[in-house]
């Protein structure tokens, strides 16, 4: 009995993994540009006609990528950790005597592009808010809140301002650079 009942958690777990594969498949003509080699976990949500993804990236489980009218676009060979949010806009605050709920038009400053280039890693349930640009080389720390725009080949942890600071100095990123472009 115990055998079979392994080998049905086997074929469920199969099954799942085969289901979660071809809806990925479905999914990449939603984006309003997705590269080649892209791979997302289970349990992800996209506005997808607002994104832009480049080639050879990975969304871990749980992403949440959202965003009313600005673009989010990622690079190439970025990696998301699980559970990692951006979100392109805010909502209207400033309209006296109605609900917020109720205020459906936008400024164009409540709702910004997020652009997140090339060779960046994002770590497991950062959060990522409108108009930032995290640059080439960037790792944003696990759980981070990003509110600003990061410069090229820096670490950031944390909540904004906690700790950030380059990765290599301009020596190495320069090799690093120049290695790359072979």
């Amino acid at each position: 009995m115990k055998i079979v009942m392994k080998i049905i958690a086997y074929l469920h777990l199969i099954i799942i993994k085969l289901f979660r594969r071809v809806r990925m498949f479905l999914h990449f003509p939603l984006f309003k540009k997705c590269g080649e080699n892209v791979k997302f976990g289970h349990s992800c949500e996209f506005s997808y006609e607002r994104i832009e993804i480049g080639n050879d990236v990975f969304i871990g489980p749980g992403a949440n990528f959202m965003s009313a009218m600005s673009t989010i676009k990622v690079g190439n060979k970025v990696m998301f950790g699980p559970g990692v949010t951006i979100l392109g806009g805010d909502h209207r605050t400033n309209v006296v005597g109605t609900y917020m709920f109720d205020v459906h038009e936008k400024l164009p400053e409540n709702d910004l592009d997020v652009v997140i280039e090339d060779d960046v890693w994002v770590g497991a349930n950062a959060l990522i808010l409108k108009g930032v640009k995290i640059g080439r080389g960037c790792i944003i720390g696990a759980g981070s809140i990003v509110v600003k725009s990061i410069p090229a080949y820096t670490i950031y942890v944390g909540s904004p301002g906690l700790k950030a600071w380059s990765r290599w100095d301009a020596k190495t990123i320069e090799a690093h650079e120049h290695l790359l472009e072979e």
